[in-house]
């Protein structure tokens, strides 16, 4: 059994950046870059499997030239991320994905907590969704859970399928070559950014201040081809996949610090 903990760190061209927060994101990369590296670096080793970490090279470079214009720098880096996982499946078994600003807190190994046998490793964001009533054009934005909720609503339904879904968050991925091979999603992948596209343009599933938000986002195609093959998913709670973000305060159980605010010297100083 071949495991290895791998993330991804992709310093995207200024001109390429979607919003202005995202320079900040951009900048404080760079200044954490060192620590957030031996930090997963230092996991890996103390649960005894590989780490490696893929930067802005040419492998991405060919991979962006592959994906359609009027998918954004930040959505082709996510995508990218997804197809890591089956360049790796070729020599790893059990592959945990780790986002750059994700932090381990313990050495606790994930592999021996979760048995990736009984289904992919992931954490849902159902708990922000707005109801339906409650959306307006300024309630949402292209990368809010609500937005990627109603996306995949509409894929679904378009394909056939009950709309009902969860919103993936891949900010943390544990999975194995049985999973990888029947989540299948690369499979008719020009077909699936086709009907984004279809949905976002020309549905009449959901009104525009719906589909003005509807986008191409690796999560929203995660969660329809995780119901479209009825995958089973083991679910992580916050202990696994903590979301710091408004909150000032990292309690002691927490095993992986997603580090949504950049707040990263609060990370460092209870990590030290």
């Amino acid at each position: 059994m071949k495991r290895v903990i791998y993330s991804l760190y992709i310093d995207i061209p200024t001109e390429e950046l979607d919003q202005k927060v995202d320079s900040e994101t951009k900048r404080l990369f760079k200044e954490h870059y060192k620590r957030l590296v031996e930090c997963k670096t230092k996991y890996a080793k103390s649960i005894g499997v590989d780490f490696v970490l893929f930067e802005y090279d040419d492998k991405y470079k060919e991979f962006a030239k592959t994906m359609p214009k009027e998918i954004t720098t930040y959505n082709i880096v996510n995508f990218y991320k997804i197809h890591l996982l089956y360049e790796l499946n070729k020599e790893y078994d059990e592959i945990l994905y780790l986002d750059f600003d994700v932090i381990p807190m313990y050495d606790t190994n994930f592999f021996e907590v979760f048995n990736l046998s009984f289904g992919p490793a992931v954490k849902n964001n159902n708990d922000f969704v707005k109801k339906i009533n409650q959306v307006t054009e300024t309630s949402q934005t292209i990368r809010s859970p609500t937005s990627k909720y109603y996306n995949a609503q509409a894929m679904l339904i378009e394909k056939g399928f009950s709309p009902e879904n969860d919103v993936i968050n891949t900010g943390i991925i544990g999975i194995n070559t049985e999973w990888l091979n029947k989540l299948k999603y690369f499979d008719n992948f020009s077909e699936d950014l086709d009907l984004m596209t279809l949905i976002k343009n020309t549905s009449d599933i959901f009104p525009e201040k719906f589909r003005g938000f509807f986008g191409y986002d690796n999560e929203t195609l995660f969660a329809v081809k995780l119901k479209q093959y009825d995958i089973p998913v083991q679910w992580l709670d916050e202990n696994w996949h903590y979301h710091f973000d408004r909150q000032n305060h990292i309690p002691d159980s927490i095993m992986f610090v997603h580090t949504i605010n950049k707040d990263f010297d609060l990370v460092w100083r209870k990590y030290d």
